[in-house]
């Protein structure tokens, strides 16, 4: 879980004031060498919640970087601001997954290690 709060803080950067594009909550990720196997179960099942969660925000932002990078591209300056917001928050939100990706396979190899048997 020692990147939850990292995670946590980058999701709440993700809101999109302008629209409706919901940034899902990236779960913590167990001590993988304390946890138990239904801990880690769990954890893994959240992951893919949140993987699944995350494919549809991001074909949202699709949705919204096709529109207004069109829109700027016929001369609509305020198009633009938000077509770059909707980028950054899309490449953060890929981010976000690689990262909780990468932390769960910690987790995994934690508990392998303190879990030989299994």
């Amino acid at each position: 879980m020692k990147h939850t709060l990292l995670l946590a803080t980058t999701l709440s950067m993700l809101a999109t004031p302008s629209w409706a594009c919901d940034a899902p909550a990236a779960p913590g990720t167990p001590e993988g060498a304390s946890a138990t196997m239904e801990e880690m179960i769990a954890g893994q099942q959240a992951v893919k919640a949140f993987q699944t969660a995350n494919v549809a925000y991001r074909e949202c932002l699709d949705g919204v970087m096709a529109a207004h990078k069109e829109a700027a591209e016929d001369g609509d300056d305020s198009a633009a601001g938000t077509y770059e917001a909707a980028v950054a928050d899309y490449n953060a939100a890929v981010s976000v997954e690689e990262q909780l990706a990468a932390d769960f396979n910690a987790a995994i190899r934690a508990f392998r290690a303190a879990n030989p048997s299994t």
